[in-house]
């Protein structure tokens, strides 16, 4: 496990080349098995109830969902407020302080299809940049069970997938991806590993061709002091409702949901305390 955590000049560069970074060993495997039962407990719960916690798309062809798992079990609330993922998160994007816009519960039950291409910022009703997302899974991930791909540098051209995810327009975002020839990267991940991308990096994942559900837990952040968008579209719109209620456009967007999660003193230099890894699958 990896306590100590600063954000070093080669993760920094391959982050704002690639639009994402990996970090080995981030979560200790005794933190992974306490908090996995209580998430496990919660997505089985809301499955139960099938609550969508109001989103507009259904994607239980995709993968399981539960949003703002932190408000329904405070154990898992301690695992999503912890400051060393946070401070990872404000050094790749650069800033000195963050803020918790939502976590996601995100599990793929074998034979869960492909999760389309899509940025995250057409969703995102924040006017910044400074957007950044953990992937941690809660099992080793193989890409047989549905591991995530990544567009290295899309996150550099603005909001290129300007459509909510749907496998109706799969073929059009592909057709994209290949025209403008970005790499794509995939990684096999243990249990307490985890990836970074910005909300703007075109990403995808593999289906669930494994017998074994693909378990993630997810964070997003955002840069302290962003504002909501000012003319946000409906999916926006419905995400500043439930993740950031109160605010209105053009406003601070610091609802109680989104407490600061990690805030320098003062700007540190950057010595890094990890390496990064760099392996990926080419595909």
């Amino acid at each position: 496990m990896i306590d100590t955590l600063d954000v070093g000049p080669e993760e920094k560069r391959y982050f704002d080349s690639n639009g994402y970074a990996l970090i080995k060993g981030l979560a200790s495997v005794e933190e992974i098995r306490s908090v996995r039962t209580y998430i496990q407990e919660v997505v089985r719960k809301m499955t139960e109830k099938n609550d969508r916690q109001g989103r507009l798309d259904d994607y239980t062809k995709l993968f399981l969902q539960v949003t703002n798992a932190w408000r329904l079990d405070g154990r898992i609330a301690k695992f999503v407020f912890q400051e060393k993922f946070a401070k990872i998160a404000a050094g790749l994007i650069g800033v000195n302080s963050v803020r918790l816009y939502h976590d996601q519960a995100l599990f793929k039950p074998p034979g869960g299809e492909r999760t389309p291409w899509h940025q995250d910022m057409f969703y995102w009703p924040l006017d910044t940049d400074k957007t950044i997302t953990m992937w941690m899974p809660l099992t080793d991930v193989t890409q047989e069970m549905g591991s995530l791909v990544f567009a290295c540098g899309s996150h550099k051209n603005g909001l290129i997938c300007n459509r909510p995810i749907s496998l109706s327009n799969e073929d059009e975002v592909e057709k994209l991806i290949l025209e403008t020839t970005y790499m794509r990267r995939s990684h096999e991940l243990k249990a307490g590993d985890a990836t970074f991308h910005s909300g703007f990096v075109v990403h995808s994942a593999y289906p669930n061709r494994s017998q074994s559900v693909r378990e993630a837990m997810t964070i997003i952040y955002f840069a302290d002091g962003a504002r909501m968008v000012k003319s946000p579209n409906k999916y926006q719109q419905v995400d500043a409702n439930v993740f950031v209620p109160g605010a209105r456009p053009g406003e601070p967007a610091a609802s109680e949901l989104n407490p600061v999660l990690y805030r320098a003193d003062v700007p540190k230099g950057m010595k890094p305390a990890h390496t990064l890894v760099v392996s990926q699958l080419e595909v």
